[in-house]
């Protein structure tokens, strides 16, 4: 009988990337992925479900909480309960607000890094990274270039500078998920994405001196993109993955991964194409040795 489970999406880990899951009593599993990864899947409901909430006990440490409704989502991934009862949402406003957990707050009393990244359609925004995850967030977000422009004492700093770069500057603090995908289906020249990524970091390098705030130093850093996203960006016919995420039978064999987009074959020696994986994320799925169900006029190029 195929194994069931609740879908996270796709976590970069210092051991690599991997497909996060949790069976029905959430106990929380993980699919490392890399090239040769064999991924068969059924979508078992079309509806998004609630990941539950975590609890923040410090910088390294956190408890997820599997939502004891097994719930539809309602905001984002998370039913209402579980929005109420989660110590992130406290992440991105306790600059502003001041009130945060006090979990939470020892997570924020570490160095933070200020970003910039470039996705590959030149899209770019500002953002931040916590010591412990600096480059593995820029993986997790799928960037194609990145520099970081400021390293600070903790994480209120950092935020004041995001709000003040994306005050000032063209930058948003957000890049959708779709304009991601769409973007690697037609990147620009990789020289274009450098030399985009480091206009806007230079300017934000020069407006960061006239911020009145102490507890932070500009640098210049090159992020490192990782090796397993070279078949992601490889040259030549890009195809996006011809069905949806929302049901069906798929099974893939990952080449390569950025962010949570896939290059993957359906068969040995058969095409590759891009596969947001992100897209299975609050899907109720059932692991096994599925294959893809794809639209017959589809069939052929397969």
């Amino acid at each position: 009988m195929p194994a069931l489970y609740l879908a996270h999406g796709i976590v970069w880990t210092t051991a690599g990337p991997q497909l996060r899951l949790a069976s029905p009593d959430g106990t929380p599993e993980g699919i490392p992925v890399k090239a040769g990864t064999r991924l068969g899947f059924r979508v078992l409901d079309p509806q998004v479900f609630c990941l539950g909430s975590h609890r923040v006990h410090s910088a390294d440490d956190r408890t997820h909480v599997p939502c004891r409704l097994q719930a539809p989502a309602e905001r984002g991934y998370q039913c209402v309960n579980c929005f109420l009862n989660d110590d992130l949402r406290f992440l991105h406003d306790s600059h502003r607000s001041g009130r945060a957990p006090e979990g939470l707050l020892l997570y924020l009393a570490q160095p933070h890094w200020l970003y910039v990244a470039t996705f590959a359609n030149g899209a770019s925004k500002v953002g931040t990274a916590a010591n412990i995850r600096k480059s593995l967030r820029l993986a997790e977000q799928g960037a194609v270039v990145a520099r970081y422009v400021a390293k600070t004492r903790d994480g209120r700093v950092v935020r004041v500078l995001e709000d003040m770069v994306s005050g000032a500057t063209e930058l948003t603090q957000a890049v959708r998920s779709a304009a991601k995908y769409a973007g690697l289906l037609t990147p620009l020249p990789a020289a274009d994405l450098e030399r985009i990524n480091a206009g806007h970091a230079a300017t934000v390098r020069n407006l960061l001196p006239a911020a009145q705030l102490e507890g932070f130093d500009v640098v210049d850093d090159l992020w490192q993109l990782p090796e397993l996203a070279a078949p992601v960006l490889a040259d030549g016919i890009r195809r996006s993955y011809p069905s949806t995420f929302d049901s069906g039978d798929h099974g893939l064999t990952v080449q390569g991964i950025l962010g949570s987009v896939a290059a993957a074959q359906l068969t040995e020696g058969g095409p590759h194409f891009l596969a947001d994986l992100g897209r299975l994320k609050g899907r109720r799925i059932a692991l096994g040795d599925f294959v893809s169900e794809l639209p017959a006029m589809q069939e052929q190029l397969f």
